[in-house]
């Protein structure tokens, strides 16, 4: 864990960008990828097949890689009815914030008299990418698959890693089922992107990839850019906590936490203007990671990629959150809302100390998939537009191309291009 003391001097900027900085970056794992790449390239679902028994340890054949109808159904009857109705009520809460965002075709007259507008539609095949393992994410279905059958996406991939017997977690088939999606297939990681990506015999290719992933899927996707839509680059995860000393400090040690289990690359950030409260943070956490059961994963994310930075002021923090544009961020300081219209960079906002990240995850209804890396600075979550392309149209009628036709001639014919120009001459001169 870093302990850093807020100041303007180039020490203090130093320290913080190689604390940034120092994440696993594409080196370390670029040659693995673009090797499996390759492989599932040329071999299709005989290499997805051996990387699967590789790195999952689950041995499948072509026949069996996608989950079967009756064992999607089957899934939702091994839920307790308290498991069934959380999910339910995950996916309405989902449902119904997302239906906001709805976008409309819209058309109308300009200036000139010609028709303009702009039309909205689904993808045609989306794949999701959810992942999986230890930890399957039932949350990442919700958050993924609902979208895409709202929007009414025709056809519906989803990838997720395998257990070693080759089974999936019965509650991500359950919400699966609940939400109406029966494509499945039991692959994940490198792999997985590859085959959504380029196709294979068994897996027929997508238009475009969503879903967040580790370091691996997190590159894999990022090599697939300009091949297949992506929706971002979403790797570990990141939590900000700006909390004060009027806080309750295990609480604050629980939020960092919660991220910290994710993945050992996570990175986990308090930011405080007190010192004796960071100091019964560390405490807490100190505490808290024997009691987990993924302390390990949470031990070495917190010693290697967790930060306390102490500021004098308010307003010194609000630079830092800017500058560092978190996955996630905590405002746990007294008139919380007060500070929001200061946020520029931030993935999900969680305004006040009953407000922890983990309510997002899960159940208050935005998405759970956000930008990492900073790249809140330049992008938004997953949102429903992601779900659909959109055309302008343009209608013009003989009177109103006659109107509009001169200036676009003028502008053609400043550019050389006196194809444009004629285009648009033979209509409006007899």
């Amino acid at each position: 864990m870093k302990f850093i003391t807020y100041s303007q001097s180039p020490k203090f900027n130093k320290a913080l960008r190689n604390f940034c900085d120092q994440a696993v970056g594409d080196g370390d794992v670029s040659d693995l990828v673009c090797e499996v790449l390759a492989d599932i390239k040329s071999r299709g679902d005989a290499a997805v097949l051996q990387y699967t028994e590789k790195f999952d340890a689950a041995k499948l054949s072509a026949s069996n890689m996608r989950v079967t109808t009756s064992e999607i159904k089957a899934a939702v009857k091994t839920l307790s009815i308290s498991e069934r109705k959380a999910i339910r009520e995950s996916i309405a809460q989902v449902k119904a914030f997302h239906k906001r965002t709805v976008p409309k075709n819209w058309s109308a007259k300009n200036a000139q008299g010609a028709r303009v507008g702009e039309r909205y539609y689904p993808i045609g095949r989306v794949g999701l990418y959810i992942p999986g393992g230890n930890v399957p994410l039932v949350s990442t279905v919700v958050m993924t698959a609902v979208l895409a059958k709202l929007v009414g996406n025709p056809e519906i991939a989803v990838c997720t890693p395998p257990a070693k017997d080759g089974t999936i977690a019965p509650a991500m088939l359950a919400a699966l089922a609940m939400i109406g999606v029966d494509e499945v297939y039991r692959v994940g990681g490198i792999q997985g992107i590859g085959a959504l990506a380029y196709g294979t015999k068994t897996i027929p290719a997508v238009d475009k990839i969503f879903g967040p992933g580790n370091a691996y899927v997190a590159l894999a996707k990022k090599k697939f850019f300009g091949v297949v839509g992506i929706d971002m680059i979403a790797g570990p995860s990141e939590i900000l906590v700006f909390a004060d000393k009027n806080n309750n400090p295990k609480h604050i040690a629980i939020d960092l936490l919660s991220q910290a289990e994710h993945d050992e690359l996570a990175q986990s950030i308090l930011i405080t203007d007190c010192d004796n409260f960071s100091n019964n943070v560390i405490i807490e956490i100190d505490s808290l990671l024997k009691k987990l059961k993924r302390r390990n994963i949470a031990k070495k994310s917190w010693e290697k990629f967790g930060a306390v930075i102490i500021v004098e002021k308010i307003s010194d923090g609000i630079e830092l959150i800017n500058k560092l544009a978190p996955e996630h961020l905590e405002i746990a300081l007294d008139n919380a809302k007060e500070y929001l219209k200061d946020i520029k960079n931030a993935g999900a906002i969680f305004l006040g100390k009953f407000t922890p990240e983990a309510i997002g995850d899960y159940i208050a209804g935005p998405n759970h998939v956000l930008p990492t890396d900073r790249t809140a600075r330049f992008t938004s979550g997953l949102n429903l537009l992601d779900y659909f392309k959109r055309s302008s149209v343009v209608s013009c009628t003989e009177k109103s191309i006659k109107k509009i036709g001169l200036d676009a001639i003028n502008i053609a014919n400043e550019e050389g291009l006196q194809a444009h120009a004629l285009s648009i001459e033979c209509r409006i001169k007899k």
